[in-house]
């Protein structure tokens, strides 16, 4: 019974964060769209981020000395996410969308199948490479009618693919091995601080530009606050939180709710910022099935 409630408490918070998640790719086509910086941003939101989670942790206690040869693993969490993911996923942003995005970043869960499959000998089944095949289809369809983007739009999709997509399997894998030794606060902790230490000299070459009145709007500051305080310390909490009791796979089926939820906030809250057309809402459709179908699908270890 008590595992059962951990599994339902595990399972709320990573609907949560995912929640969280989708409006915080709407939130940085915002800010991207309207000409603010990117390493601005991402320096600042790193900044927060950090002091937020030392201030709150030393005064709950709740922030961890690392072990002697556990902090090159601690620099491998900020080195995967927040800085490779981060350059990724807002340059993706910049050159095609906040919900193309979110559809790139929900095939994650696609990209540890094959990641097992080579680490934890898991045979890739016929319903798996269906799984795989359908999320494929439906990122097509949702890029047809951006088709007139052209270069454009592909180097958005390369920049996702390769270092939003590639920073987050580093991350998962890394903080797989992590949680076993670390409460949630202290991986997040050293997460975001490496991550601001990373993106230092990118602020202090590209960034500083970007400190205009504009930059310090209510507009702008509040969200990137939000960014900070509720996708980057409370969200990347729960999601280590959660990864430590459902493990990588199982939790990585919630990223495919990721475009439902940028989709849906996109059409309601910013109308305009993204249309939807039957063949875009079938896109997403098509993507967050064939996630689905991948998570659900049993795991078989082929036997050496």
């Amino acid at each position: 019974m008590m595992e059962q409630k951990g599994l339902a408490k595990a399972y709320i918070l990573a609907l949560i964060a995912i929640t969280a998640w989708g409006f915080s790719f709407i939130w940085e086509e915002f800010l991207i769209k309207n000409n603010v910086e990117i390493f601005t941003l991402i320096f600042e939101r790193m900044v927060l981020a950090s002091l937020i989670l030392w201030i709150v942790g030393g005064m709950l206690g709740r922030v961890q000395k690392i072990r002697k040869g556990d902090m090159k693993w601690m620099f491998l969490l900020g080195f995967g996410e927040p800085f490779i993911y981060f350059l990724g996923e807002n340059f993706g942003i910049k050159y095609t969308s906040g919900v193309m995005a979110s559809i790139i970043i929900a095939t994650i869960p696609l990209f540890c199948t094959v990641v097992d499959r080579f680490l934890y000998k898991f045979r890739l089944t016929l319903p798996k490479v269906f799984g795989c095949l359908l999320s494929l289809l439906g990122i097509t369809l949702f890029m047809l009618e951006k088709a007139g983007a052209g270069s454009s739009q592909l180097k958005g999709i390369l920049l996702l693919l390769f270092f939003a997509v590639g920073g987050s399997l580093v991350y998962s894998y890394t903080t797989k091995k992590m949680v076993s030794r670390y409460s949630a606060m202290t991986i997040v902790t050293y997460q975001f601080s490496f991550g601001a230490l990373l993106f230092l000299p990118f602020f202090l070459l590209f960034g500083l530009k970007g400190l205009t009145p504009e930059f310090f709007s209510f507009g702008v500051q509040s969200k990137i606050f939000l960014l900070a305080v509720l996708c980057s310390c409370v969200c990347f909490g729960l999601w280590a939180y959660c990864t430590g009791i459902l493990g990588v796979t199982r939790v990585s089926i919630f990223s495919a709710l990721i475009p439902l939820v940028s989709a849906t906030v996109s059409f309601f809250l910013y109308p305009g910022q993204e249309t939807f057309t039957a063949l875009k809402v079938a896109g997403i459709i098509l993507t967050i099935m064939g996630v689905i179908i991948v998570q659900i699908v049993k795991d078989k270890q082929i036997q050496l």
